[in-house]
């Protein structure tokens, strides 16, 4: 089939230069937040080719399934918009399973099982993609409460794969545990490389997922899951372009045939040995372009199960170069060609996993630039409080859309303020500072895992106090604050 012509007049494509967006330098790795990563020229080819042309997308789906499992040695793979998606249609056929009649009725789960077992130091932001389909979380620290927590509800044992340094319960004994009883487990192994065979299935997991745009270089909006046939299709059938809760995770015929494309490479196009060669010498480059300024120093650190490359870590003593790593850091956001680096408390971190070539030279010609610039140290000490905030205050955040009105009861000593935030859901510690008559304070708020740290800065004038407030990944809003007498 050709492809289909249009009569509408040529117009020029629109490009980020015609739209006012800035490119970057990655320096950083696969963060979804600055686009992931580059995909493949066959990526690109794949998609591209797939646009010409309709299909059914349940039988594009079973072939491609069919080749992702003989590319990969799983038994089936299926492919998400996105390893959050793949979370969440996981866990909707894990509790509905391919019922149409149970599909019907989810994030309502009356009558279902409807419990995923999760250590609590596996806990993070992006279980809330299990949460959303319905499923209550059930935290655990030790296998006695593991054996304890799986019962008649039970629908799912969540893992995150590079959580395995930081729980108590091994990945492989929280898989075993949940194989005795006969309850599924789905990885989440988001950034990790997909080898073959894979490690996961290998010690019983039957579901895994992982992103399509990070390590793989495929489509940004695609997800690969591997494990089970009847779980993966059940999983499936949960999503687009079908009608349950997963409806909104729509995945293209371009992303399921661009994330193919991008597994058929790193099975058999890639030379990972090479890349990483590669890799290196990018942190070469830099290294040797400041280890010989006063007090900077160089080393390599090598990475765990996710984002899986050599890091340089670039430390220095502020004193001696007259700059913080953090005014290096925003100077090269700034700075043109916008470069993204890791921000660490005492120096910068250099992740070579998605740099192209000639980024190297670039990054270290600007990083020489900027440690030997003097920029200047920030103002030593702060001054004395000019006020005393110790009381009862009424806070009012005006977000983008909407508000929030919280109290707050604080206790200064000095410079330092601690107290307590009452929303209508919760109360959370607050902890600041007061300098002059400026202050600055922050709290944690949110729900569950995904808690987002509120810092308000601003001005005090006698009983009230204003300023902005920043919101993590959401931004700024608007505060003020009045004493309640």
């Amino acid at each position: 089939m050709a492809p289909s012509t249009s009569t509408t007049a040529s117009t020029p494509a629109p490009t980020f230069a015609s739209l006012g967006v800035r490119t970057l330098i990655n320096g950083r790795g696969t963060f979804t937040i600055i686009s992931g990563s580059r995909a493949l020229p066959q990526v690109v080819e794949a998609m591209a080719e797939a646009t010409n042309h309709y299909v059914e997308m349940g039988e594009l789906m079973e072939c491609v399934g069919r080749r992702l499992a003989e590319l990969t040695q799983a038994p089936w793979g299926y492919v998400s918009s996105g390893c959050a998606a793949a979370l969440a249609e996981v866990t909707a056929a894990c509790m509905a399973g391919a019922d149409p009649e149970k599909m019907a009725r989810l994030p309502d789960t009356t009558g279902m099982r409807n419990e995923v077992i999760m250590q609590r130091a596996h806990r993070n932001i992006y279980d809330r993609a299990i949460r959303g389909v319905g499923a209550r979380m059930i935290e655990v620290e030790t296998l006695a409460d593991l054996r304890a927590a799986i019962g008649e509800r039970t629908a799912m044992v969540a893992v995150v794969g590079d959580h395995g340094e930081r729980d108590h319960i091994p990945v492989q004994a929280m898989i075993a545990v949940a194989r005795e009883h006969g309850i599924p487990v789905l990885v989440d192994a988001a950034a990790e490389r997909p080898d073959v065979p894979d490690r996961y299935l290998a010690m019983g997991a039957d579901a895994v997922a992982y992103s399509g745009g990070k390590c793989l270089r495929g489509p940004q909006a695609s997800g690969l899951v591997l494990g089970r046939k009847d779980l993966l299709w059940a999983a499936f059938l949960n999503g687009a372009p079908y009608h349950s809760v997963g409806r909104p995770m729509k995945v293209g015929k371009e992303e399921v045939m661009g994330l193919l494309a991008a597994v058929e490479a790193w099975v058999a196009g890639r030379d990972h040995a090479a890349e990483w060669r590669m890799w290196e010498g990018y942190l070469d480059c830099i290294a040797a372009a400041v280890r010989d300024l006063d007090s900077v120093t160089t080393s390599i650190r090598q990475p765990g199960l996710s984002n899986v490359a050599p890091n340089l870590v670039i430390t220095w003593d502020p004193a001696a170069l007259a700059c913080t790593p953090a005014q290096v850091h925003a100077a090269l956001w700034e700075g043109e060609p916008r470069i993204s680096l890791h921000l660490a408390t005492d120096g910068l971190v250099v992740n070579p996993y998605m740099m192209e070539e000639g980024d190297a030279d670039i990054i270290a010609r600007r990083l020489r630039e900027l440690l030997t610039a003097r920029l200047g140290l920030p103002p030593a000490g702060a001054p004395e409080p000019a006020c005393d905030l110790t009381g009862a205050w009424e806070l009012h955040t005006r977000y983008v859309l909407g508000e929030s009105r919280h109290g707050l009861a604080l206790e200064q000593s000095g410079a330092a303020l601690t107290g307590t935030c009452r929303s209508c859901f919760e109360a959370v510690p607050v902890s600041g500072a007061v300098a002059g008559s400026e202050v600055t304070f922050r709290m944690r708020l949110g729900y569950q895992s995904c808690r987002i740290e509120y810092v308000y800065t601003g001005a005090v004038d006698g009983d009230a106090m204003s300023g902005t407030v920043t919101l993590g990944e959401y931004g700024q809003a608007e505060w003020s604050a009045q004493r309640v007498r």
